[in-house]
């Protein structure tokens, strides 16, 4: 009787949200979400913290960005960014920032941030109301924001007005001149490499739009570009190359429990070391303050972390965050006789594809083991016929700048003059983990006497040990997998993970570059599916993907088919299931959707 009142107030108030957002105006939907159900490990305080937890992005100090205007004269912060798509959070009362954008404070002075939230978090809009997702590929249009900030900042170093404005904003009115030229100073230099790699890395011809970003690309483009130049500037012009190899965000709900990640699979997943190391490349590519430099004194002959702005603890507390993101769970009514057909289906071998099923490919399956204490899920590699240029990228060769000749693991040659920039990021990435938690400073008594797992694995523990579900380390060995190309075990060599698809209703659009607008299309054989379709948050239930219309954005996604499969936008590829009946492919959708 107990479960069953639990049960009849909960639906009493689901029902009560749902009549409160569409009775109430259209303008106010979007503010006041419903929250779809995504498990009882994931509550209104977890939420909270996902969305302002600092990593140790640094974008710019927080008086500045706020004292920036946009071209039409409003402040750069006004509607919370929303014009580009990222989310209201009413909790950050303070500085009104949106989801996934922190705040840290460093010498006295705050500074703006962002954390995996931004881009892993999204709201969809179906019959006027919206439903936020946790975890979910975000609807952001992130192309236009950076190119927007650009545009700003040069307005304020190139206009003798708008900096004055700009001045007394951050300054007040009665600042000397000498401040004034300091502080001009200082937004120069911070505009130096900003400058650089938004010149040398935005496409112009064919842009990202929203719910797209070249993540790879820009985290190379950072790290080898910006960070392993020599003083003062640090840049490496030529490193920066154009990000045109554009991937939809993917959905993070399942993103521990995958033995490998990553749309072409190259971070291996499943204990503490790699969940940190999969984490801090991705904070390196989003504002990280990072610059190595060469020091004897040091364990690897690098200096990582003295001008490292990662925030270990902080990266640390999102993954044990993420790991208690479920999957949402379809909100609307289903046809229960439909879903069982649609399981058959699930599992029917297709014979025009090589006679295998979506569940060979996309069921729950034991994966590689990383960790003692909990299991992961296969995550298996597999050329399906998709848009290659992903993969293409993987092998991009760079100038290694002040990491020429440093070296992690002595089974692994050392970095040369011209290497390739995966070699970079996972030497950067584990030497930033090696001398966080080791002692960085040792003579050659030491170096020699040392026992380098034991010593990283308590400090490890120390650092974790009051979050929840800490699991398995992992060992030193384990980083050796850190950010390192796997090569094609066969032929055709242009593969990507096929994630397991719990919530998969939920992150249109499909494919891992984002060039399918709903599963309906995806059933659809390649040569018959869509070249261009509209972008934004309104839903499709029917489809289970993206509405027809949006009124968000005004971006039209246009898509290459199989005769340019390295165009980065080719909707080519994954025709499993596409020769299925009519009738099985309403089943099979009806299925996935209470995935």
């Amino acid at each position: 009787m107990k479960n069953q009142t639990s049960q009849l107030i909960s639906n009493c108030l689901t029902a009560t949200a749902l009549l409160i957002a569409i009775l109430a105006p259209q303008s106010s939907s979007a503010t006041i979400p419903v929250l779809t159900d995504q498990g009882g490990n994931w509550t209104a305080t977890t939420q909270e913290k996902f969305y302002t937890q600092d990593q140790g992005s640094r974008i710019m100090p927080l008086k500045w960005i706020s004292a920036l205007k946009q071209a039409n004269g409003l402040p750069f912060l006004a509607d919370s960014l929303g014009r580009y798509g990222y989310l209201p959070n009413p909790k950050n009362t303070e500085t009104n920032l949106p989801v996934g954008f922190t705040v840290a404070e460093e010498n006295g002075e705050k500074i703006i941030g962002m954390n995996c939230s931004a881009c892993h978090s999204r709201q969809i809009e179906v019959s006027g109301v919206s439903y936020r997702i946790d975890g979910g590929p975000a609807i952001t249009d992130m192309q236009s924001f950076l190119s927007d900030l650009h545009k700003a900042v040069n307005t304020i170093l190139n206009n003798t007005a708008a900096f004055t404005e700009f001045s007394h904003t951050v300054l007040g009115t009665t600042t000397s001149i000498q401040d004034e030229e300091k502080l001009h100073t200082a937004v120069a230099t911070w505009f130096e490499p900003y400058n650089a790699i938004i010149q040398g890395s935005l496409p112009t011809e064919s842009p990202w739009g929203p719910s797209r970003l070249d993540a790879v690309s820009m985290i190379f483009n950072r790290v080898t570009g910006l960070d392993i130049g020599t003083a003062p500037n640090h840049i490496i012009l030529e490193n920066i190359k154009r990000a045109d190899v554009p991937a939809r965000y993917p959905f993070i709900w399942n993103a521990p429990i995958q033995d490998t990640t990553q749309w072409p699979g190259f971070a291996p997943n499943g204990n503490r070391l790699f969940g940190l190391s999969r984490n801090l490349g991705e904070v390196f590519g989003v504002f990280a303050d990072f610059h190595p430099k060469k020091d004897a004194s040091r364990l690897l002959k690098v200096n990582y972390v003295d001008h490292n702005s990662a925030n270990f603890h902080g990266l640390n507390k999102l993954e044990s965050l993420i790991k208690k993101i479920g999957p949402p769970k379809w909100p609307w009514k289903l046809d229960a006789a439909l879903v069982a057909a649609g399981e058959k289906v699930f599992n029917k071998k297709d014979p025009a594809e090589e006679n295998e099923s979506c569940a060979d490919c996309h069921g729950i399956k034991e994966g590689k083991t990383r960790s003692l204490t909990h299991k992961t899920w296969a995550t298996p590699l597999i050329d399906v016929g998709t848009d290659s240029r992903e993969v293409n990228l993987l092998g991009s060769q760079i100038k290694t700048g002040v990491l020429e000749g440093a070296v992690i693991f002595p089974t692994k040659p050392p970095l040369k003059a011209v290497d390739s920039a995966f070699s970079v990021l996972g030497t950067v990435v584990t030497g930033s983990i090696f001398q966080h938690y080791l002692p960085v400073e040792l003579d050659a008594k030491q170096q020699k006497e040392l026992n380098k797992l034991d010593q990283l694995k308590a400090k490890f523990a120390t650092e974790v040990e009051k979050l929840e579900d800490l699991g398995d380390l992992g060992s030193l060995d384990d980083l050796k997998e850190t950010f390192e190309i796997k090569k094609p075990t066969a032929t055709p060599s242009f593969p990507y993970e096929s994630r397991v698809l719990q919530g998969i209703w939920a992150t249109a659009p499909y494919l891992h570059n984002g060039s399918v607008s709903s599963l309906t299309e995806l059933l659809t054989p390649s040569a018959k599916r869509a070249s261009a379709f509209k972008v934004g948050p309104a839903y499709d239930i029917e489809t289970v993907g993206l509405a027809t219309e949006q009124t968000k954005f005004n971006f039209t996604l246009k898509t290459t088919d199989c005769s340019d499969r390295n165009s980065g936008n080719s909707h080519c590829g994954h025709d499993y299931g596409t020769s299925f009946t009519p009738q099985e492919k309403k089943a099979l959708l009806e299925y996935l959707k209470q995935l």
